[in-house]
């Protein structure tokens, strides 16, 4: 009789604490951080041509973006997230028909392989937007480096004007 009251007294506590277990994790689940499907709801709402480059990888037609021939002073931000990307003073013309710069703003951009190997993507490091690719070697200026970005994927902030 002690022995079947031991047996029942043991699986009543092991249910017991397995109810408190569940419970705890159920707490911390709930206590994880926003994920980026989350903040997402935060960023900015896009066209379907923005959505189709930014979220999608595709490309702009060459020569037709408004910041190819654009030399204005300033900043250039994310379209998706209004990270700054890229100062002025590294914008070039490289008469490629994208708008390029020899270098970003300390941790804007990600570098990304594309699959086949042959190209590197860049990325909004604070977003994940596509921005276009990254060219090194072609000795456009003395960084040696350009970044060929999608005038659809950044929007133009300029500097402000002292008086």
């Amino acid at each position: 009789m002690k022995s079947i009251f031991n047996r029942i007294t043991l699986i009543g506590l092991l249910a017991l604490s397995t109810g408190f277990s569940a419970c705890a994790q159920q707490k911390e689940e709930k206590k994880e951080t926003p994920s980026k499907t989350t903040k997402k709801m935060e960023w900015n709402k896009l066209t379907p041509e923005e959505e189709r480059v930014i979220v999608n990888k595709g490309t702009e037609y060459p020569g037709t973006g408004k910041y190819d021939q654009f030399f204005e002073k300033g900043t250039y931000i994310c379209k998706r997230c209004n990270a700054p990307l890229y100062k002025s003073d590294s914008k070039f013309d490289a008469h490629c028909g994208w708008p390029a710069f020899d270098d970003e703003i300390k941790g804007a951009v990600k570098r990304i392989p594309d699959a086949d190997g042959s190209r590197t993507e860049i990325v909004c490091a604070n977003c994940d937007a596509h921005l276009g690719h990254v060219f090194v070697g072609e000795f456009l200026t003395s960084k040696n480096t350009r970044h060929c970005v999608n005038s659809v994927s950044m929007t133009f902030v300029p500097d402000k004007k002292e008086q």
